[in-house]
Formats: C-alpha cells, sequence, structure tokens
C-alpha cells in the first residue's frame, strides 16, 4: 500500500514537472521591454544627433556640400563596418558591449559639445565625430537585435522583432524636430542632448541581469571566422533570395534617394517649401504606420502574400509616380510604398533569428546590415544623376524597372512556399 502510494506521488510529480511554464505576455517581459526601451532612447540620440550634423556643418562652414557629405560618409563607415561588428557580437557579452557603444558616443557627443561652445569645432573634427560614432552604432545594432532571441521565447520572436520596427521609425520622426529646436537654442545643446539620452539607454541596460546570448556562444571555442555569416546566408535560400530583394529595394527606394527625388520633382513642379515639407512627411509617416501594423500584419497573413505584395507595390508606385500630376499624391504614394519596410524587415529579421544559431546571429546580422545598406549610396547618386540629366519622368521610370526586376523573386518556389518564421527550426550548419 504504502509502494503504491509512493509510486502515485511520484507519478503525479512527474506530471505536474513535465507541465509547460505558462509563456510571460510579451509586454509583461520586462527584461525585452528594458532593452527596448534602451535602444529606443539610442535610437532617438543618433537621430537628433543626425540631423543636427549638417546644420552644423552648413552654419560652419556654409558649404552644401560638405554638409551633405556627412550623411554618405557615416553611411559608408557604418556598413564597412558592419561584418566586424557582427563578429563581436558573437564574441563578447552583448550587454557589455551595448553599453560600451553607448559610453562612447556620450563621450564624442559631449566632447564636440564643448568645442561648440568653445568655438573651436571645425570641419575635421565634426566629421571625426560623426563617422566615430556611425562606427559604433554599426557595432550595437547588430548586438541588440541579436540579443532578442536570449531574451524572448520562440514563439515571440516575431512580435518581439516587429516591436522593435516602432522603435526605429519612431525615433526617425521625433529626432528631427528635437534636434531642430535644440540647433535653435544653442548649436551644441543637440550634442548634449544626445549623450543625455546615451546615458539613459545605458542605465537601463544596467537592469536587465538576463544575459543576452546562450551561454554556449560566450564559451564556444570554434573558429569564428568574419565571413561565416555571408556563408551562412548563402546556404540559406530563404535568407538569400529575400536579401536579393531587400538589396534591389534599398537601392530604388531608400529613403534618402526617394526624399531627394520628391523634393526635386516638387521644386521643379513650383511646389513651395511648405508643400515640400507636407510632402515628405507623408512619405516617412507611412514608415511608422508600417511598423504599428507589423505585428498584426505577421500575424494575419502568410509570408507570401505579405512578400507579394511588397515586392510588386514599388514597380506600381513608381509608375505612378511617372505620371501623378500633383505634389501631395506623390507623397501619398511614397508613403504605401515605405508601410511595407518595416513589415518586411520585421519578416526577415524573425527568420535570421529562427534559422541562424545564437552562435552565428552576430555575424549573420552584420552581413546583412552590410549588404543592405552598401547599395544605398549607389541609389542615391543614380537618382541624383539620372534626375539632372533627364528629370523626374526618367528617375521614376529607371525605379519602375529595376524594382519590376527585382519582384520576379517572387516567382521562385522559395518565396512561393515561404513558411511562418515560428514554424522553422534552427539551422544545424
Amino acid at each position: 500500500m504504502g509502494l503504491t502510494m509512493a509510486a502515485e506521488s511520484v507519478g503525479v510529480a512527474t506530471a505536474v514537472a513535465d507541465v509547460p511554464a505558462p509563456v510571460v505576455p510579451l509586454r509583461r517581459n520586462l527584461s525585452f521591454q528594458t532593452l527596448w526601451t534602451s535602444e529606443a532612447c539610442a535610437a532617438l540620440a543618433k537621430e537628433t544627433a543626425e540631423f543636427a550634423y549638417p546644420l552644423l556643418i552648413l552654419a560652419t562652414t556654409g558649404s552644401a556640400l560638405f554638409a551633405g557629405a556627412v550623411a554618405s560618409t557615416q553611411l559608408i563607415a557604418a556598413s564597412l563596418m558592419s561584418v566586424p561588428a557582427g563578429q563581436l557580437a558573437d564574441r563578447y557579452d552583448r550587454r557589455k558591449l551595448l553599453m560600451v557603444c553607448n559610453l562612447s558616443r556620450v563621450g564624442l557627443l559631449s566632447l564636440l559639445g564643448v568645442l561648440i561652445l568653445a568655438d573651436h569645432a571645425n570641419l575635421p573634427i565634426i566629421m571625426a565625430v560623426a563617422i566615430s560614432s556611425a562606427i559604433f552604432l554599426s557595432i550595437s545594432q547588430p548586438t541588440g537585435i541579436a540579443a532578442i532571441k536570449a531574451l524572448v521565447p520562440p514563439e515571440q520572436v516575431t512580435a518581439a522583432i516587429s516591436q522593435n520596427q516602432i522603435r526605429f521609425f519612431g525615433a526617425t520622426l521625433l529626432g528631427p524636430p528635437i534636434g531642430g529646436v535644440l540647433f535653435g537654442i544653442s548649436r551644441a545643446f543637440p550634442y548634449f542632448g544626445a549623450a543625455a539620452s546615451f546615458v539613459v539607454s545605458t542605465l537601463l541596460l544596467v537592469l536587465i541581469k538576463k544575459p543576452m546570448q546562450a551561454a554556449s556562444t560566450l564559451t564556444h571555442r570554434g573558429k569564428r571566422g568574419t565571413i561565416d555569416g555571408f556563408r551562412f546566408i548563402r546556404r540559406q535560400p530563404i535568407l538569400l533570395i529575400s536579401l536579393v530583394w531587400i538589396m534591389g529595394s534599398n537601392m530604388v527606394f531608400n529613403h534618402t534617394g526617394v526624399f531627394v527625388a520628391l523634393a526635386a520633382t516638387a521644386r521643379e513642379k513650383g511646389a513651395a517649401s511648405l508643400l515640400i515639407g507636407v510632402t515628405v512627411a507623408f512619405a516617412g509617416g507611412g514608415g511608422l504606420l508600417g511598423s504599428f501594423l507589423a505585428s498584426p500584419v505577421l500575424k494575419r497573413f502568410r509570408p507570401y502574400t505579405i512578400m507579394l505584395f511588397a515586392a510588386w507595390v514599388g514597380p506600381v508606385a513608381a509608375a505612378l509616380l511617372a505620371v501623378v500630376p500633383g505634389v501631395l499624391p506623390m507623397g501619398m504614394i511614397v508613403g504605401v510604398v515605405f508601410l511595407r519596410g518595416p513589415i518586411v524587415s520585421a519578416l526577415f529579421l524573425a527568420y535570421v533569428a529562427a534559422l541562424a544559431p545564437d552562435r552565428l546571429q552576430g555575424r549573420v546580422l552584420g552581413a546583412v546590415f552590410f549588404l543592405s545598406m552598401i547599395v544605398q549610396p549607389i541609389g542615391i547618386f543614380t537618382i541624383g544623376a539620372i534626375f539632372d540629366a533627364a528629370g523626374p519622368v526618367a528617375v521614376f521610370t529607371t525605379v519602375c524597372v529595376v524594382a519590376t526586376l527585382i519582384a520576379l523573386t517572387t516567382f521562385t518556389r522559395t518565396i512561393r512556399t515561404l513558411p511562418r518564421p515560428e514554424e522553422l527550426k534552427e539551422s544545424t550548419l
């Protein structure tokens, strides 16, 4: 009798132990939400400072050429650093790496603010601070995204990455006006304000006690080649074909190039500066709206449906931009194109999180950011050159042709049979 009761007790205990613990809703996952808030503060600081760089260079040198050069040099520096940055994210403690990046930018921006107040800020110093900040951004970007996989359960990774898109586009919308207001008070204030925001971001990281990578990632003793991320992408058809489309889209529909084309077209049509600003705001607002829609869209629609819309809305929009007469409708059309950006980005990064083992997350993300960014200067330069040579119709016709060619990827078997990210198993490659 006693033995039977004991056996029954053991059976009950085992059954209880086998019941999985309930998954905490994402909104109550304090580790992830703290990381998200920290990264939001860092993104706001970045956008505030980056908006102020051209204003400072214009005020210091009076040269529009130098003012425009800062954005291009930052983009090139960030893209080139993305590959080794991914290796750092896999080799070192990600929380400490994010803190080092934040505090380094605190020092750089505070120094620039002091030099401005002392009237010692010149073009070489401004460019050096801007490029150095871009390098630390390129390190923190794959690090922060790679950490998500360690902080949330697999079934919530897609939702977590979708929420991450709100941070990026929210900062893109709020940073410039904050930077403009602070610059109007004092040229140094945008940099002191950005430095303070990076300090807050760092303090929030201190509160995260949960590891930001698997224990096996830090103790891994195998080779960690810089190009391993590229090799992994090449072996994963879902990542490879999706990234080919993303690269093509970034080349013809990157924010800077499209904004330049919109502004130049509007000015050619005699539109007032206020109307040009509203047009660009409509376009940028599409990205923010897409970031809020990313999570429900990814839950409701099949990945193939999402990719089909994302791919073919590009050539349709470009064709309309070539013929539509009004300036405001052009901004609305571009807004629809930009709406797809955060949704596709969340889907693609969810595939990376699902397929790449934690020990490779940083290098895969580094390769992704490098490839997606390095094509953007090509698009910006090409759009500007075509516009100067032949005008807006030629620009949007060219964009339509390129967008159509890359949209043909939707006819591949890989894209037509895309599974949901949570249905995939981590690769053993």
